[in-house]
C-alpha cells in the first residue's frame, strides 16, 4: 500500500504490486585448465606490472614463473629483488637487454638485434621445455615492432608450446598475428600520467 495513510494523509491510497523477479543461482562450471597467451598492450602505462601481479599470483599457487626482459639490462629493478626473496626456483627474471634501444631513422643498432636474437632464443627453449609453468615476453613488442625479431618466430613458437604453459606478452603495439593468436589481450590506455605534472618515477611505483 503506497500513499495516504498515516503519513501522508493528503494522498490517495492505492495498492502496490509487487513484481516478482527470477531468482539466478551460481553455475559451478567444471575447472578447465589451459595454458593461456595473454597480450598486455597499449599507450598506458602498467603492462610490465600488470604481467608482474600475475607472476606473484601464479607463484603463490605454486606455479614456477620466468620472465626474460628483453630491453631492460642492468639497472636495478624492484621486482629483480622480489624475485629474489621468492626464490628464484620459484621466479626468475632475466634482464636481457642494454636497457635502452636506438630506434628512429636509422636501423636498429647490430647489437640490440643480437641480444633480442640471444634473449628470444632462451625464451623459447624455455616455453618449449615446458619447465616453467609460466613465461613472460618483456617488452617483446617492441622487439618485435622495431623489426629487430620475426613476429612469425614468436607466433610459430606459442602454437608449438605445451599445452599447459602460459605465456605472457607485453609493450606497445602488439603485432596482429599475436593479437589474433592471444586468448587475452588488454590495452592500457593512458587518462593521466604523473610526468604531466613534473613528478618523476618513483621508486617502489615505478621502478
Amino acid at each position: 500500500m503506497v500513499g495516504g495513510g498515516r503519513f501522508f494523509p493528503h494522498l490517495p491510497s492505492t495498492t502496490c504490486h509487487l513484481r516478482s523477479f527470477p531468482t539466478y543461482r551460481e553455475v559451478s562450471l567444471p575447472e578447465t585448465r589451459k595454458g593461456l597467451i595473454i597480450v598486455y598492450t597499449g599507450p598506458g602505462k602498467g603492462k610490465t606490472t600488470a604481467a608482474l601481479g600475475t607472476a606473484l599470483r601464479s607463484v603463490g599457487q605454486g606455479l614456477k614463473v620466468l620472465m626474460v626482459q628483453f630491453i631492460k639490462g642492468s639497472w636495478h629493478y624492484g621486482e629483480l629483488e622480489t624475485a629474489r626473496l621468492l626464490g628464484e626456483e620459484r621466479f626468475k627474471i632475466l634482464p636481457m637487454g642494454r636497457g635502452f634501444v636506438k630506434v628512429g631513422a636509422e636501423k636498429p643498432d647490430p647489437e640490440d638485434i643480437r641480444l633480442a636474437h640471444e634473449a628470444w632464443e632462451f625464451a623459447r627453449q624455455n616455453i618449449l621445455g615446458g619447465q616453467y609453468d609460466l613465461v613472460i615476453l618483456d617488452e617483446i613488442n617492441y622487439v618485435i615492432s622495431y623489426k629487430m625479431l620475426d613476429p612469425g618466430l614468436v607466433v610459430k613458437a606459442l602454437v608449438e608450446k605445451p599445452e599447459m604453459v602460459h605465456v605472457i606478452l607485453t609493450g606497445r603495439n602488439a603485432h596482429p598475428s599475436i593479437v589474433e593468436l592471444a586468448d587475452l589481450v588488454t590495452e592500457m590506455r593512458e587518462v593521466k600520467h604523473p610526468y604531466q605534472k613534473g613528478i618523476s618515477a618513483q621508486k617502489g611505483i615505478e621502478y
